[in-house]
């Protein structure tokens, strides 16, 4: 491939993602607050759950180690 080919598909690559970009529809500030609450809690709810799994298993594999 020769540069040149090479540096007007970048160009191109970059024209589409840009008209792409235009077609997207942005959140406005109250739908991302409310999406990044969603998150949180839920990250914060599977870590929990997950402890609660690891502190089970740990005490199952001290007491059949014992």
């Amino acid at each position: 491939m020769k540069i040149s080919q090479f540096f007007q598909k970048i160009v191109s690559f970059i024209k589409e993602a840009r008209t792409e970009l235009k077609k997207v529809t942005w959140p406005n500030r109250k739908q991302l607050i409310s999406s990044t609450i969603v998150v949180m809690i839920t990250v914060v709810l599977v870590a929990i759950y997950l402890g609660l799994i690891d502190l089970f298993f740990s005490h199952v594999v001290a007491l059949i180690l014992q």
